[in-house]
């Protein structure tokens, strides 16, 4: 007999998977406000930087990119770290829970992000810094064997009521 104490010791998310929501979560809200800051004008670099991006010429793509990208997709992976939404294709394929796969490539994502920032804009930020750390975060954490075990793919088992009959 187990008490409810004992499931809910059970449930509870290691510390590196707790890390991992929360710098999900950090990195969802704050790239969707700077990114629809972007969009609407509230909050744009100046329009001179532009010269040195290729391919761009206003600041809509880069905040839709950081707004929809990196903020709403960090939200969903945050999401679906806590909640465990299925999507057993890419189970299948990489063994993990596909909110796994996705925190490494907004890791990813993130650090070629602030790459190309380092790269294009003429002024450093500490910002930069931050978010840095943020992609960084989100890429390496995921590799550690507490958050690989937390975010396994969990095999299905065949439905009772079928395997009796």
């Amino acid at each position: 007999m187990t008490l409810a104490a004992d499931r809910v010791v059970e449930r509870r998310s290691p510390l590196t998977v707790r890390i991992v929501e929360w710098t999900l979560m950090f990195l969802g809200v704050t790239a969707t406000a700077g990114g629809f800051a972007m969009i609407v004008g509230i909050l744009v670099p100046p329009v001179g930087w532009l010269d040195a991006i290729p391919l761009v010429d206003n600041w809509l793509v880069p905040g839709l990119v950081l707004g929809i990208g990196f903020g709403f997709g960090s939200l969903v992976v945050f999401t679906a770290v806590m909640r465990r939404w299925e999507w057993p294709w890419v189970e299948r394929l990489t063994g993990h829970h596909w909110s796994w796969i996705a925190t490494i490539l907004i890791g990813l994502g993130q650090m070629v992000w602030i790459g190309l920032e380092l790269a294009f804009l003429p002024e450093l930020s500490a910002l930069q810094v931050v978010y840095g750390l943020v992609g960084t975060a989100l890429f390496l954490v995921p590799f550690l064997p507490s958050v690989r075990q937390h975010l396994r793919a969990v095999p299905k088992r065949p439905n009772a009521s079928w395997t009796q009959r």
